[in-house]
């Protein structure tokens, strides 16, 4: 954790620039005792109050929220510092600027919030609250760009999602699938780079291998992030009659869908954001290949801890821009997971560090422009939205 955490700092992947609310339907409070150290920040750890909000989620959604209430919770536990969540008691601006205020109202310093749903309350409340720090993460300048937040008092970052999409569509053909599918939640800037990276990396794949003419995607959005019955129909077309092998079910509790439709044939599930092979292989013994993983606990705790050194001026006013800080998989922010990813004699664990290696040192180059879809000598059929 340490060597990852330095790597990024010395490889300074912050690019300057410029996912909670009335009463919160759900909270909790971690009870550690603040320490005596002291700081020339007022921001030291003794005088931190640090509270998490939620998105549209709950903190076991295996996800983004889930990932961010433990990061925020070890780091409390660590640190002898308080800690709460607050879960907001609807999906919607005026619910996350509610559950923001109750947490500043209870005495929070610092705020942090996962996931892009946050731009418009960040807005509102930086600027209400100059004296409270606020941390977004997967929050960029697309999504804030229509609403403008107080640069004084807050951090921002993104994820380069197009690398570890790449790395999935790029494994999942070396490892002989050659009939896959992409399932967007929306089409937001964070799933498009998802999308449009593991389309690159199938096509180098199928280049490696020359076979390009047999490789096929089916490319589509659900237009939310969560299953029903509509999308698991589209999926059950996908896996039952056009013969898909996997899908990168890609969006919050989307993967719900695609395991269903799987679990009826056989077929595979690519997870997002975390390592979901716990949740999805729950609905098939070894359906999840692997996940294309975003670090967002490593993120919280590099920030909190730079906070508590009185290192905030490093982070605030900026966007962050996280993704490889070294050739070790295990040391970047975006990444597929070692342990779990069902590796074969096509595609081992080596060969996958050998890719890393190869993109953290140019000889690989994924871009990151979703303006239009990757050419490829692939086949990539592209759908409407499913809802």
């Amino acid at each position: 954790m340490k060597k990852r955490v330095l790597a990024l700092l010395l490889c300074g992947v912050m690019a300057l620039s410029l996912m909670a609310c009335g009463s919160s339907s759900e909270s909790g409070t971690s009870d550690s005792s603040a320490d005596d150290g002291s700081s020339e920040d007022t921001s030291a750890a003794s005088d931190i109050v640090l509270a998490m909000i939620t998105d549209s989620g709950d903190i076991t959604d295996e996800s983004f929220n889930q990932m961010t209430y433990e990061a925020c919770y070890e780091w409390a536990d660590a640190n002898g510092v308080s800690f709460t969540y607050n879960k907001p008691e609807g999906d919607s601006d005026e619910a996350r600027v509610a559950s923001i205020e109750q947490a500043i109202a209870e005495g929070a310093t610092v705020i942090v919030m996962p996931g892009y749903l946050f731009a418009a309350a960040i807005s509102e409340t930086s600027q209400a609250y100059p004296e409270v720090k606020f941390v977004g993460l997967d929050v960029g300048e697309s999504d804030i760009a229509d609403y403008g937040y107080n640069t004084e008092n807050t951090y921002l970052c993104t994820y380069q999602e197009q690398l570890c999409g790449y790395m999935a569509g790029y494994a999942a053909v070396m490892m002989g699938y050659t009939h896959l599918g992409f399932l967007g939640g929306m089409s937001v800037p964070a799933v498009m780079r998802y999308g449009f990276g593991y389309v690159q990396g199938a096509n180098q794949a199928a280049i490696d291998l020359g076979i390009e003419d047999q490789v096929v995607i089916e490319y589509t959005y659900g237009g939310q992030f969560y299953g029903d019955s509509d999308i698991t129909a589209t999926m059950d077309t996908w896996y039952g009659t056009l013969g898909v092998e996997v899908v990168f079910a890609c969006g919050g509790g989307i993967y719900t869908s695609a395991a269903e439709a799987a679990a009826k044939v056989d077929g595979k599930v690519i997870g997002v954001d975390s390592d979901q092979s716990s949740i999805i292989d729950g609905y098939g013994e070894g359906m999840t290949i692997t996940s294309a993983m975003k670090a967002l606990d490593v993120t919280v705790q590099t920030v909190l801890t730079a906070i508590a050194d009185g290192e905030w001026d490093t982070y605030v006013g900026t966007i962050g821009n996280w993704g490889l800080a070294s050739e070790d998989p295990t040391e970047n922010y975006v990444t597929l997971p070692m342990d779990t990813t069902v590796w074969t004699d096509s595609f081992t664990a080596d060969d996958f560090s050998a890719l890393v290696a190869d993109m953290y040192n140019g000889v690989i180059e994924v871009s990151s422009d979703i303006t239009a879809m990757p050419e490829t000598s692939i086949t990539v059929n592209e759908y409407d939205s499913i809802k």
